[in-house]
């Protein structure tokens, strides 16, 4: 999220939503004879990345001769989720449509496999993001085509100069923007992690990791809840919390790093990490490119001292929380092959790089083969300061999303709620014990499966 564009409406709608939806202004990119053809997409934030989409568009339909008309429908008040209920309640609007992580789910039966796009796709660039594919298949068959455009991931966005000032960490040299891991990378965990939040704490320039129940705070605790194999229900969504010693584990060293953050964090936005790291009041935040970008405008002074590192590593490993959006095609749409033809054109890698492009690198694509575009190397200033911004091989680390490997109906009302972060204000805000906590918990999560 940034400047004050906010990103909260992406997921809080949930499934079955049913409203009349509001369509931004068409844009008419082509006159042909190849039919008419309408998509909906999200309305992304970057200045200009909607310029991305248009001119791809523009490229496609000319050589398709299709009337393609791109509407860009924004997620403030929900208003693409509502548009996608709409259409799906009245089996009519566009032909295809930008779908957040769990929406895939709520509409799949309204939705056109993909199959043969995504073979074809996956024959020449290789494997998906496995999230990606956990998030858009549905009985065994694709549901929609994991898009480039707006999906983001979330590692740690930090003040190089503040993080050697007072915590005495490098991250620069420790993770430098090329493909090795440098000196103290193999260091850089969570008991690492938690040394220098008191550090720089101590020093009033406290890490800004929001607790609260918007995404950016679901989505960071949902990878170090995985990087614990802090697992809270199983495949079949039977709640795993009894007896759960990685879950106990990983609830005792949050309430401990909680008390290295700012005293409002429980009240946090998508926005106020963004605003706690411009302002220069924040040594580190868990977030794409979006507040660095803010502030290479409106704060060159902290855009310059910028650097971004994966997610530090827990016993289970290393995780890097994702937050993709998909693009569906309607069951009912009137153009399907030509829906087809013109979603697969965008999963290109071109198509893919030109969109990532126009993003200053905040789009992230779907295929693993994706993580080297120039554009993470170039950016700046500092020039690198995104190399580390994708996952890449040295990494050592494995995408994630909260609250799989859940059956998606249920992670999607888990993710709502925010029943991760719910958990940890539980006991570090309300006083509770971690066994009163985690009972809590398996009493929501009982209850949420009986709505389902």
């Amino acid at each position: 999220m940034a400047d004050g564009i906010s990103r909260r409406g992406a997921l809080r709608a949930g499934a079955g939503v049913l409203a009349a939806g509001t369509l931004a202004a068409p844009m008419v990119h082509a006159q042909g004879s190849g039919g008419n053809l309408r998509f909906a997409f999200w309305d992304h934030w970057v200045p200009g990345s909607n310029d991305a989409l248009r001119q791809l568009g523009t490229r496609w339909a000319e050589r398709n001769r299709v009337n393609l008309t791109l509407d860009f429908i924004n997620t403030t008040g929900n208003q693409l989720q509502l548009t996608a209920a709409a259409q799906a309640q009245s089996r009519s609007g566009h032909d295809g449509i930008s779908l957040g992580p769990w929406d895939v789910g709520a509409y799949a039966d309204q939705l056109e496999p993909v199959d043969d796009v995504i073979g074809r796709l996956v024959q020449k660039f290789g494997p998906i993001n496995p999230v990606a594919e956990f998030l858009g298949k549905r009985g065994g068959a694709w549901r929609g085509v994991p898009a480039t455009s707006g999906t983001q991931n979330k590692p740690a966005l930090c003040r190089a100069d503040l993080l050697q000032q007072h915590a005495g960490i490098d991250v620069r040299a420790m993770w430098p923007a090329r493909a090795e891991k440098g000196p103290g990378a193999d260091q850089w965990n969570w008991d690492t992690f938690l040394r220098a939040a008191e550090a720089c704490h101590r020093a009033g320039v406290p890490f800004g990791l929001p607790m609260g129940q918007f995404t950016d705070a679901v989505d960071w605790v949902g990878g170090l809840f995985a990087s614990y194999g802090a697992r809270i229900t199983d495949e079949r969504g039977n709640p795993t919390i009894r007896g759960n010693q990685e879950l106990r584990q990983v609830v005792d060293y949050a309430v401990r790093l909680s008390r290295f953050l700012p005293n409002d964090v429980w009240a946090w936005d998508d926005a106020s990490n963004n605003r706690a790291l411009i302002s220069g009041r924040s040594a580190l935040i868990f977030n794409p490119p979006s507040a660095w970008a803010v502030a290479k405008r409106d704060a060159p002074q902290v855009a310059e001292n910028c650097w971004t590192v994966p997610m530090p590593a827990g016993p289970q490993g290393r995780f890097l929380a994702y937050l993709p959006w998909t693009t569906g095609i309607w069951a009912f749409g009137r153009n399907k092959a030509a829906a087809k033809s013109f979603v697969e054109f965008l999963g290109e890698r071109e198509s893919a790089e030109f969109t990532t492009n126009f993003s200053g690198g905040y789009d992230i694509p779907p295929h693993l083969s994706m993580a080297d575009f120039k554009v993470w190397e170039t950016e700046g200033p500092p020039v690198g300061t995104i190399y580390n911004y994708p996952l890449k091989p040295h990494h050592d680390a494995r995408y994630s999303i909260a609250f799989s490997p859940a059956p998606p109906e249920l992670a999607s009302q888990m993710y709502i709620q925010a029943l991760n972060t719910k958990l940890i204000a539980r006991v570090s805000q309300g006083g509770e014990s971690i066994d009163a906590a985690l009972g809590w918990l398996e009493r929501e999560i009982t209850n949420m499966r009986r709505s389902l």
